[in-house]
């Protein structure tokens, strides 16, 4: 435990929790850029644009150092800056003592007999808050005046919900919006009475997908939850019958005949149960029952079925026993540039000529993540859209975290990581292989213009260009 006195001190320091992040986050750079080998002191200063005097200060986590020297660390690594990182040593006219700061890595907690004061962390050149726009990470809550629609989808959805038996199929590859436009979908069922379930497949247990009997039970057992309704699956589940006939009979006659209003069940990420081929098929033949069960049983139309899913693995299925096939398609596309305007103004910015936002689609297409994160370093982190822009074309940017998913996942398929190097280096139109079309777009690294297919962006065109020609020289 360490004393120390703060003569008229400014600045913040990092708490060990914020310490902890950082460190993990470099810690994954360093995995994928540098093979594993820990960065010098000098390389992290090279990157952070911060001297490593600055940064060993930084570290130590007894002195204070900047505001923009910690929101520089954190957006080098692509880190929102939250308020358990960072403590605000604010000064006074008197020389003042904090007592007793606990700083030990060990117990990852901070102590003090007196706290220290932690006033709203206000950007000097701006009179607003900082957090006033948070970091752009998950689904557009709902009050938030960011979420841009996007017509005809959201009325498309809206009005099919309010349809008996209806199947609304929502795809999109990651970070498109999926996740947003679900909440509002519910929210606009829950104000016309209905009940809802969101289920996240990526909750399931793995040994649960290994066998149909214990999936269907744990699928039944958690819609029953979300409805408040008492399970009693061991009393409804009759071993002799088999498992998909007892989930129909537990829906119909059951949670079903329950509900004087319609349920709304969502399945989100559905996209895991292809990599279990095993049980993929009864399952989703299963979905196929009910959707046309519901032509005729009463019961049976209380249920309005809501898949969304990002690949299209499902074109190895039956036509004849998938749900791929039937219901309302919804596919989430790209913003325009008067949306890209409209959520610039949202942030607060002017971009009306239409110049910013040109130059912005240019390099990330109209994607809504990538624009999201744009325009919140450039509103909350003090950057130009021609500082991103170049350093997005140099090194990714602050668009490294999503292009390091991409990255790992052609690692993982080396055929689909060697025809999509043909791609970015093509300089005409080439051949790609259907199902290999078929895997990229569902990744969203592709788009169709045309009979052409094309790196989605210049920044994927660009960044991915090196990446696979570094790989291959490696080899």
């Amino acid at each position: 435990m360490k004393q120390f006195k703060i003569h008229r001190k400014r600045g913040i320091i990092l708490t060990p929790t914020g310490l902890k992040r950082l460190q993990e986050a470099i810690i994954a750079v360093e995995k994928v850029e540098n093979h594993g080998d820990r960065l010098t002191l000098d390389e992290l200063s090279d990157r952070t644009n911060v001297s490593t005097k600055t940064l060993s200060r930084l570290w130590s986590l007894d002195t204070g150092v900047d505001q923009k020297t910690l929101k520089l660390c954190f957006s080098t690594f692509n880190l929102e800056l939250r308020r358990s990182d960072y403590i605000i040593l604010n000064e006074h006219d008197n020389t003042e003592t904090s007592q007793a700061l606990s700083l030990s890595l060990d117990t990852k907690k901070v102590s003090s007999s007196q706290s220290l004061s932690v006033n709203s962390f206000v950007d000097e050149h701006d009179d607003q808050p900082e957090n006033l726009w948070s970091y752009p990470d998950g689904p557009v809550p709902l009050d938030s005046p960011l979420y841009i629609e996007r017509p005809p989808i959201e009325e498309l959805v809206y009005q099919e919900i309010t349809q008996p038996g209806c199947v609304i199929r929502i795809r999109a590859a990651r970070q498109m919006g999926k996740s947003s436009l679900v909440l509002r979908l519910l929210a606009f069922a829950h104000k016309r009475g209905y009940r809802t379930v969101n289920l996240n497949c990526n909750q399931i247990d793995s040994q649960c997908l290994t066998d149909l009997n214990k999936l269907l039970r744990c699928l039944c057992w958690r819609v029953a939850i979300q409805l408040d309704i008492d399970p009693q699956l061991n009393d409804k589940w009759d071993e002799e019958v088999g498992c998909k006939l007892n989930s129909s009979f537990y829906f119909q006659n059951y949670l079903l005949n329950q509900s004087q209003s319609p349920v709304v069940l969502v399945f989100n990420e559905v996209d895991r149960f292809f990599e279990h081929p095993q049980i993929c098929d009864e399952f989703f033949a299963l979905l196929r029952s009910w959707c046309e069960e519901a032509r005729q049983n009463p019961n049976w139309q209380k249920l309005r079925l809501v898949v969304v899913y990002s690949t299209q693995e499902y074109v190895t299925l039956d036509i004849n026993r998938s749900p791929f096939n039937i219901g309302l398609p919804i596919r989430l596309v790209e913003f325009t540039h008067p949306q890209v305007i409209d959520l610039a103004k949202q942030y607060g910015l002017d971009w009306s000529t239409g110049k910013e936002s040109g130059s912005l689609i240019s390099l990330v297409g109209g994607h809504p993540a990538l624009i999201q994160l744009t325009l919140y370093y450039i509103r909350c982190q003090e950057m130009t859209l021609e500082e991103l822009i170049e350093e997005a074309l140099a090194n990714g940017g602050i668009y490294r975290y999503h292009l390091w998913r991409h990255w790992i996942k052609l690692q993982e398929n080396p055929e689909l990581a060697k025809t999509y190097a043909e791609l970015v280096t093509a300089k005409q139109a080439i051949y790609v292989n259907p199902i290999e079309a078929y895997k990229l777009e569902s990744l969203g690294l592709i788009r169709f213009e045309g009979d052409r297919i094309l790196p989605r962006c210049e920044l994927y065109r660009a960044y991915f260009e090196k990446q696979l020609a570094a790989a291959t020289t490696r080899i």
